[in-house]
């Protein structure tokens, strides 16, 4: 239960990120990575503070992210602008 609910916050992080980077259309990609890096770090920050193990955070990260940017690609692709 812990794992499913670390994974709901870590999609609510990444929405977060994409609506920071949407709102900072023209930025320049040094500060888009800042960005990216920062909210990484707090994705794995919250996953560590409540699941206390380094591999389930890591690995829920990872796949965190994988399913977002699917999703992400996928509405862009069929829900154009």
């Amino acid at each position: 239960m812990k794992t499913y609910i670390v994974f709901l916050f870590q999609m609510m992080i990444w929405s977060g990120y994409s609506v920071v980077e949407w709102l900072s259309d023209h930025d320049r990609l040094f500060f888009n990575a800042g960005m990216f890096v920062i909210f990484s770090y707090l994705a794995v920050y919250t996953g560590k503070a409540m699941l206390q193990s380094g591999r389930k955070t890591a690995c829920i990260t990872i796949v965190s992210l994988v399913s977002y940017s699917g999703l992400h690609l996928l509405f862009r692709i069929f829900l154009p602008y």
